[in-house]
């Protein structure tokens, strides 16, 4: 059984975060843009919103060699190093228009993921700057539907104990995308242990202390 949510509903779910996010930057002020971000210790606020306006532009502009690799992300941070959140923010407006019209036609899963990570990355935006707004989104409903697909192939018996979890779905995203501590993971009821595997081999591991 696919965890994933349909097409339209991610495509729904892009298109509301990034309002989300847009609305999040243009309120920042300078000292808040130069913030490191605890969940990305090598960036601060501004070179993360550098990241997640890369990701559409790389995708309009074909530059997808190395995806998802340090040097693409860094490729971006440094693309719009010395702008302001304000102005990244505009220019992430600004390329909506054409981004939509791509949209749609980003393949599943991989649309799923581009979520997952946008609104991951939303997140750690807001844990940087002390807002703790939108833990709720259908954007986390997709991140949740690709992250259980992913782990379904990797450990399907832990994927099938999530489910069966009443577990909330803002924490369990934090969990299975690094942003917990095994004790913050055990908190909750999760496996720290099995979730720790399921990160072996990605960017992805778990925090030594807690980073929200």
């Amino acid at each position: 059984m696919s965890h994933l949510l349909s097409d339209e509903k991610v495509v729904e779910a892009y298109i509301d975060l990034r309002h989300r996010v847009i609305v999040l930057l243009r309120s920042l002020s300078p000292e808040q843009s130069r913030l490191v971000v605890p969940a990305c210790p090598e960036w601060t606020v501004s070179e993360l919103a550098a990241h997640i306006v890369g990701t559409p532009e790389d995708i309009l502009a074909g530059r997808m060699e190395g995806v998802t690799t340090d040097a693409w992300t860094q490729a971006q941070v440094d693309r719009h190093r010395g702008e302001s959140t304000g102005e990244i923010a505009d220019r992430l407006a600004a390329i909506a228009t054409e981004f939509d019209v791509v949209l749609p036609h980003i393949p599943s899963p991989v649309n799923s993921q581009m979520v997952m990570d946008a609104v991951t990355h939303e997140l750690d935006l807001r844990s940087a700057v002390g807002n703790t707004d939108a833990r709720e989104s259908l954007a986390l409903e997709v991140a949740r539907g690709w992250l259980l697909d992913s782990a379904s192939r990797k450990n399907p018996d832990f994927a099938r104990k999530i489910t069966d979890l009443s577990i909330d779905t803002y924490d369990l995203v934090r969990s299975l995308t690094g942003r917990r501590t095994s004790s913050q993971i055990a908190e909750v009821g999760l496996d720290e242990r099995a979730i720790a595997q399921l990160l072996e081999g990605s960017p992805l591991h778990l925090p030594t202390s807690p980073v929200e």
